[in-house]
C-alpha cells in the first residue's frame, strides 16, 4: 500500500480530491487541535475534499428553492456521503495492516467551540493530555495537506471548485508519501467580495487572524461566528423586541428579524439536524465563486454564469410596520 494506491480508492469511493499530510506539519499545533492527541502514533493525515454541486444553490440564487442545498449540499454530506467514504478508506488502510481513524464534518462533543475557547463539561483523563473530544480543524487540514488554502473569508478554497466542497479525514499509523502545501494567495486575491456580500457583516475587512502553517505566515478574517450563525439561518441581529419576531429563540443572545436575504416569514425547520443554510453562503460562498470563476481560475468550468439576473432581496419593512401597528 502506498499513497498512489489510497488515493486511488479514496477517488473510487466518491471523495473528489485527495491530499496527504505528514503528521509533523501539525508540531505546534493547539493541543485540543492536535490529531497526536488522537492518535499518538499517527504517522500521515489524508484529507479529502467533496464538492457540492453548484446547482443546489441553484434555487437560493433564484430565491425560490431554499431546502436543496441544505440538504443536499450541507446535510447529505455531512451525515451521509463523506462518513462513507472515509468509513471505507479507514477499512481498506486496516486491511493492509496500519491503524486509521476516519473522522467526518461532524464534531458535536468537541471541547472548544467555535470560536476555539475551552467549554466546562469535560477535563482529561490524565495530566498532560487534552481533553475530550479533540477537534482536528479541518480547514487547516485541507491545507496541510495540500488540497488549496484558507480563503479571507475563512473559507477553504481549492483550484478545482473554489469554496463549493466539503471536507473529511482519515488519521492513520501509514506513513504515507506527502503533498505540497500551496502557497497562500495561488486562488485568494483579496478581492473582498465576500465581505461586500455578507448579509451580517460577519466577515471581517480591517481585522485578521494571523498564523504560521506548513512553513507560509497565513491570514483570514477575524470572523464574527455569532453574528455570521444568525445570517446563516435568513436572520439579523437587531436590539428591539418589536420586530424580533423571525426565530423563537435568542441566539447567542441576540434578538433576531428577518434579513432581506430570506423568503421566509419564520426559520423553516432545520434539516438534517444542522442544515438551515437559508443565506447559502451569499458571501463566502457565492460571492466568492463568482469572483473566482469570473477570473477563470477555477478547473471545474461551465458553459453560462452562475448569476444570470440581478441578486434578488426582499423588502420586510411594510409588513414589519403593519404588523406592529395593528
Amino acid at each position: 500500500m502506498d499513497a498512489k494506491k489510497v488515493k486511488a480508492f479514496a477517488r473510487a469511493q466518491g471523495a473528489d480530491m485527495v491530499g496527504i499530510g505528514s503528521i509533523d506539519r501539525w508540531e505546534g499545533a493547539p493541543i485540543q487541535m492536535d490529531p497526536r492527541q488522537i492518535m499518538p502514533e499517527a504517522k500521515s493525515v489524508i484529507a479529502m475534499a467533496f464538492r457540492f454541486n453548484r446547482g443546489t444553490l441553484r434555487g437560493i440564487e433564484e430565491g425560490t428553492f431554499f431546502s436543496n442545498y441544505s440538504s443536499m449540499g450541507y446535510g447529505a454530506l455531512t451525515h451521509l456521503y463523506i462518513p462513507m467514504t472515509v468509513i471505507n478508506l479507514s477499512k481498506f488502510i486496516e486491511d493492509h495492516g496500519q491503524e486509521a481513524m476516519p473522522i467526518g464534518h461532524l464534531s458535536p462533543w468537541r471541547a472548544i467551540d467555535n470560536e476555539g475557547d475551552l467549554r466546562p463539561f469535560s477535563r482529561p483523563v490524565a495530566p498532560g493530555r487534552a481533553q475530550p473530544d479533540v477537534m482536528v480543524n479541518l480547514r487547516i487540514a485541507g491545507y496541510l495537506c495540500g488540497l488549496g488554502e484558507i480563503g479571507w473569508s475563512k473559507v477553504f478554497l481549492t483550484p478545482r471548485f473554489g469554496p463549493r466542497q466539503r471536507l473529511g479525514i482519515v488519521l492513520t499509523e501509514a506513513e504515507l508519501e506527502p503533498d505540497p502545501v500551496m502557497e497562500p494567495g495561488t486562488l485568494c486575491n483579496r478581492c473582498m467580495a465576500c465581505v461586500k456580500d455578507c448579509p451580517v457583516d460577519a466577515i471581517k475587512r480591517d481585522q485578521s487572524v494571523k498564523v504560521t502553517l506548513g512553513g507560509y505566515d497565513l491570514e483570514w478574517n477575524d470572523l464574527d461566528c455569532q453574528r455570521c450563525a444568525v445570517g446563516l439561518r435568513g436572520g439579523v441581529p437587531v436590539e428591539d423586541e418589536e420586530h424580533a419576531n423571525y426565530m423563537d429563540t435568542e441566539v447567542y443572545g441576540m434578538k433576531v428579524a428577518r434579513g432581506p436575504h430570506t423568503p421566509w416569514r419564520h426559520k423553516p425547520q432545520n434539516l438534517y439536524k444542522t442544515g438551515q443554510a437559508i443565506c447559502g453562503g451569499r458571501g463566502c460562498l457565492r460571492a466568492c465563486m463568482i469572483s473566482l470563476e469570473g477570473r477563470e481560475v477555477l478547473e471545474n468550468k461551465f458553459d453560462t454564469p452562475f448569476r444570470r439576473r440581478p441578486a434578488w432581496s426582499v423588502d420586510w419593512s411594510q409588513e414589519d410596520d403593519a404588523t406592529s401597528s395593528g
